[in-house]
């Protein structure tokens, strides 16, 4: 348990300057000297708190009546500067800055007592430690090439769970989004533990990303405290697009607009129909074996199915994907007969394989088959209007990535499907 002394009813930590009469050199006939000289400082400082600061408490530090702050910098065991505004009248600085947890702290102070004496002092302060400290998971995971197509969301999963709203706000303000071009994006909970970020529309091709967490020193519930930065940044590539029209049995793929081929496919087939809805490219795997008991086929049933697939693009968790099927090619073009993926010959697979990656879009027209969900099977986030997803940030509203600004206002993989 840490340390609480001394917190209660803390609003402020304020280091009052009590200018004391009299200080002033007197001279010789009696008259007080009111010409330019220094003063001792240290003796004029007076720190009112005692125990440790809240680290998400501001601290304060003020001048008393006839004399002015002329500087204030508070600086932290690594060297960095907290950041504080001076008020107008001089006669108070506060931190805007966040201060870190368990942290000793060096307060400088330069002051003038309105009288022409000049000096300096310096003053410190400890915050308490976290309880607990809240930290962020980014993604996508930028490891690879970072490169991602223009459907790919950013995410975010915190080590704990954040239920409070007050406490989610402070958790989408310790969020940056930049990006350039700018678009305007928001973020969405999809749980306690989990958020999502898209913008409005699908990114522009070439854009570059960056994401950040910094909780540092906020309070997002009793005992928890955001924790240190953790940043990613990726890049989004071409725009690339197929739609598979399950009526038409064929899939279409434009890359950045323009029509680029179009493939004779079969998908779901009744009982197993393709989901409808826009997704996003997951991961591809040269080979993967697909067994029909890992989606509830009994074995040896007239519906079962134990294959080797080659050039398998996943678009689902729970095993969709777009992959060759060589052994449906006279159903291609023709009838719908697999168990919800959409098959092609293995040329055609190989080089769809080839020419998507991850973040790419497809989507299902024309199924059967329910709308694809927005969460828990992979990326549906875009069958969600844009209204819908605003109304799902904390803060209630769109941000822009024009430049480092929080976030305010302004699964495990089961086995495929074949």
């Amino acid at each position: 348990m840490a340390d609480r002394r001394g917190t209660a009813g803390i609003g402020s930590i304020s280091l009052t300057l009590a200018v004391l009469a009299g200080l002033a050199a007197c001279s010789s006939d009696g008259e007080e000297t009111t010409g330019p000289h220094r003063i001792d400082a240290a003796r004029l400082v007076h720190l009112s708190a005692e125990g440790k600061v809240d680290p998400s408490q501001a601290v304060t530090v003020t001048a008393v009546e006839g004399s002015r702050l002329t500087d204030v910098t508070v600086v932290g065991p690594d060297g960095r500067v907290v950041a504080g505004k001076l008020a107008e009248d001089q006669r108070s600085w506060q931190t805007t800055g966040r201060l870190k947890a368990a942290t000793d702290y060096v307060v400088r102070i330069a002051a003038d007592d309105g009288k022409g004496g000049r000096g300096d002092t310096t003053a410190g302060f400890s915050t308490l430690a976290a309880q607990r400290l809240l930290t962020a998971k980014l993604g996508p995971d930028s490891s690879g090439t970072g490169v991602y197509g223009v459907g790919q969301p950013l995410t975010v999963q915190l080590s704990e769970a954040v239920k409070d709203p007050q406490g989610r706000q402070e958790v989408e303000r310790a969020l940056t989004v930049t990006s350039q071009p700018a678009v305007t994006g928001a973020w969405y909970w999809v749980d306690d533990k989990n958020l999502h970020f898209r913008p409005e529309q699908y990114w522009p091709a070439g854009t570059t990303v960056s994401l950040a967490f910094d909780g540092t020193g906020s309070r997002i519930a009793d005992g928890l405290y955001g924790g240190d930065r953790s940043a990613l940044n990726l890049r989004i590539g071409e725009r690339v697009e197929s739609v598979v029209d399950a009526a038409a049995h064929e899939l279409t793929l434009k890359r950045n607009g323009e029509v680029v081929r179009t493939i004779p496919v079969t998908t779901g087939k009744p009982g197993f129909d393709t989901r409808n809805g826009v997704k996003v490219v997951l991961g591809q795997e040269r080979s993967v074996r697909m067994n029909g008991e890992t989606i509830g086929i009994a074995a040896g049933s007239q519906e079962s199915y134990d294959l080797n697939v080659e050039w398998a693009t996943r678009v689902t968790w729970s095993g969709e994907y777009v992959h060759a099927a060589p052994w449906s090619v006279g159903s291609q073009g023709v009838e719908n007969v697999s168990h919800g993926c959409t098959g092609m010959s293995t040329e055609n697979a190989k080089w769809f394989y080839e020419n998507t990656r991850v973040g790419d879009l497809v989507t299902v027209v024309n199924s059967r088959g329910a709308t694809m969900e927005p969460f828990g099977n992979g990326f549906g986030d875009w069958n969600l209007t844009w209204t819908d997803w605003v109304k799902h940030s904390a803060l209630g509203g769109p941000v822009s990535t024009t430049a480092p600004v929080a976030q305010a206002h302004a699964a495990g993989m089961a086995r495929p499907e074949v």
